[in-house]
């Protein structure tokens, strides 16, 4: 059928993962579950980068590892490339790993201090099978040509590079294995600010030459505004809003996300949107204990009886737009 939408490259379904915490001392153990990501449905298409955002704790980098498997799902579905990689055992998983790499946030603790950056950038093709020949050699001089750095850094170590140097290194050892999709866990967030536009414009010139798809997860949403097609938020485990970054920047429709994007710093305050401005109080509530019903209740400025109770659904509002939020549910019955 002309004009249907391709398969998505990447798809979660109902993806959970809890942590079992033991408390009460020695003798009296009680197990509870901290629930870091509760129920996630995403849709990632081929060559796309979809940003995601929210506050420290809310389950952003556990949800990242989950996709690659570092980390085990508790349950939920990880569909890649339309096989179910959380049926799969490691043999199997392996295969599929050269198609899934992962960047991480800190460039320096990503790397191991004892070894060269040949070393660093070969070892994904050794695990694969690779000899250590000639031919591995040339693959690590392309892939520092590729991210910007030169022939004699090979023999050199991580501590001899400064943070966006180590970060290319990173990224030289994610593409090596030439994989489709990237997790990008806060890339740039240790960096200095006139680093992070560089490696930014590098990630983007990576995707546009080897038509990388990126999960490119972050705290600022300035950055993740510079480099994404679309922006999913969540908050305490759980995706409240997923649109176009032009939407989501310009129209947020979910309170929280007004408020993130009303924190946002901007030049000239005259010509930031006049849409409600939200300003949310109070400490983002523990995942071991997270409210009833909408977990942003307790902070919203617009909460309802309902919202006390009932979980909101992630549901469109318009085109590709999708928030959870029983405000929005009262909107449509009214136009109605």
């Amino acid at each position: 059928m002309s004009g249907a939408q391709p398969a998505p490259l990447l798809k979660l379904e109902g993806l959970t993962k809890h942590f079992a915490v033991q408390s009460g001392g020695f003798f009296r153990r009680h197990v509870t579950a901290l629930r870091a990501v509760d129920g996630v449905d995403l849709e990632i298409q081929a060559g796309e980068t979809l940003g995601l955002v929210g506050e420290s704790g809310c389950g952003k980098s556990t949800l990242g590892r989950m996709i690659i498997r570092l980390i085990e799902p508790t349950a939920g579905s990880i569909v890649f490339d339309g096989v179910d990689i959380t049926r799969l055992d490691m043999q199997a998983l392996r295969e599929h790993r050269r198609g899934m790499q992962i960047v991480f946030q800190d460039p320096f603790g990503a790397l191991n201090p004892r070894m060269t950056v040949e070393d660093i950038i070969m070892e994904p093709l050794l695990i694969h099978g690779a000899r250590h020949d000639d031919a591995a050699r040339k693959r690590v001089d392309e892939m520092l040509g590729l991210v910007g750095l030169p022939l004699r850094a090979r023999s050199r170590f991580p501590h001899e590079f400064s943070g966006g140097q180590r970060q290319r290194v990173g990224i030289a050892r994610a593409l090596v294995l030439n994989p489709r999709f990237l997790v990008c866990d806060e890339p740039v967030s240790a960096l200095d600010v006139s680093v992070q536009a560089q490696i930014v414009n590098l990630l983007q010139d990576l995707q546009r030459d080897l038509g990388l798809t990126y999960l490119f997860i972050a705290h600022d949403l300035s950055v993740v505004k510079h480099i994404s097609d679309r922006v999913a938020v969540m908050y305490l485990g759980r995706v409240v809003e997923i649109a176009d970054k032009r939407a989501i920047y310009a129209a947020p429709r979910h309170p929280y996300t007004q408020a993130l994007i009303a924190a946002v710093p901007v030049l000239k305050p005259r010509e930031r949107g006049r849409g409600r401005r939200v300003r949310i109080t109070g400490d983002i509530p523990s995942a071991l204990n997270p409210p009833s019903g909408c977990r942003f209740h307790t902070r919203c400025p617009y909460v309802m009886p309902v919202c006390r109770t009932d979980e909101p659904k992630l549901a469109p509002t318009d085109a590709g737009h999708l928030v959870a939020c029983h405000l929005m549910d009262n909107q449509e019955s009214n136009k109605g």
